[in-house]
């Protein structure tokens, strides 16, 4: 690819999301996620393989779904409501429509099935952009319509993506799709801080994303596709394993490290609005998603290569 048509669509991706980002009218932000995903397809189809060619198609038909579902909610809501505002009360149908919309840009279960596919398909470079810089504009959306979010859909929803994200990805031996159903894990706990303090919502982002950008960024520096290839990476450098490690014992959520952090505070006001069974059932589900990180943590650390 041109160097110069890459950086544009690299400069396109970063000014689309911050326009979405910075808008409170519901076109403008519909315009940052179309620019978004018109910025993105070529950069995912950059390797020339037909497994890309087929997770780029894949990417195109999801997201257009669901900007074409935004942009239906939004127009039914300014012809309900007479306004565009994101932040102005909008008509119950309109949240609901969108939502979903969004959490399908998310790819939060039961709408997840594209999202291994897509980041198996693609570079890890690549998928380290669709798994954090990608879910920016979607969650900012969803934060700015936290007042008036279908709690029992969120709530739901929050529960299935832990759930799914952590039994489905006991079975997996490609990284990039652990890592995908790690993503869909961690938008579970997301979709239930939303539902208690959009500060929360955004710490829980931010620590997803610190830890999320380490892990690619240390896989892509060894080359690690498989779980096989872990055992065998400790010798190109055990500094960068051991902050390998490091992170997913942190993304599995242990005590000590950060990502512990939003899932006790979630779990808390979770407690406070009397949701025991719900608390229980999440941190449970947590249970498996850790397994798999300590998995692959001890095939890196603590098994000797061949």
């Amino acid at each position: 690819m041109n160097p110069l048509i890459y950086c544009m669509l690299i400069m396109s991706l970063a000014i689309s999301t911050i326009i979405t980002m910075a808008s409170h009218h519901w076109l403008l932000a519909w315009l940052g996620l179309e620019l978004n995903t018109l910025s993105i397809l070529p950069l995912i189809m950059k390797s020339h393989h037909p497994r890309s060619t087929e997770a780029t198609t894949k990417y195109f038909i999801i997201q257009t779904a669901a900007a074409a579902l935004i942009l239906f909610a939004t127009a039914l809501n300014a012809w309900q409501t007479g306004h565009w505002s994101i932040i102005t009360s909008p008509h119950p149908q309109t949240t609901i429509i969108a939502t979903a919309a969004l959490m399908l840009k998310l790819g939060v279960a039961p709408a997840h099935l594209w999202y291994p596919e897509i980041l198996q398909g693609t570079t890890m470079n690549m998928a380290l952009v669709i798994s954090t810089w990608q879910k920016i504009a979607p969650i900012t959306l969803l934060i700015l319509m936290h007042n008036h979010l279908p709690t029992p859909m969120l709530l739901i929803t929050s529960l299935a993506s832990t759930l799914i994200g952590g039994w489905t990805g006991l079975n997996q031996t490609q990284t990039r799709k652990m890592m995908a159903f790690s993503s869909i894990a961690h938008m579970g706990w997301l979709m239930a801080a939303l539902t208690i303090n959009p500060a929360l919502a955004t710490l829980t982002m931010l620590l997803y994303i610190t830890m999320t950008t380490t892990l690619f960024t240390s896989m892509n520096a060894t080359t690690t596709k498989t779980l096989t290839d872990t055992g065998t990476s400790w010798t190109n450098s055990p500094t960068l394993l051991t902050l390998t490690m490091l992170a997913l014992m942190s993304l599995g959520g242990l005590p000590p490290l950060s990502g512990f952090i939003p899932k006790l505070l979630i779990l808390n006001e979770l407690m406070t609005k009397n949701l025991l069974p719900l608390g229980t059932l999440l941190a449970l589900a947590s249970l498996p998603s850790l397994f798999f990180y300590i998995r692959m943590a001890y095939l890196t650390m603590l098994t000797t290569p061949p």
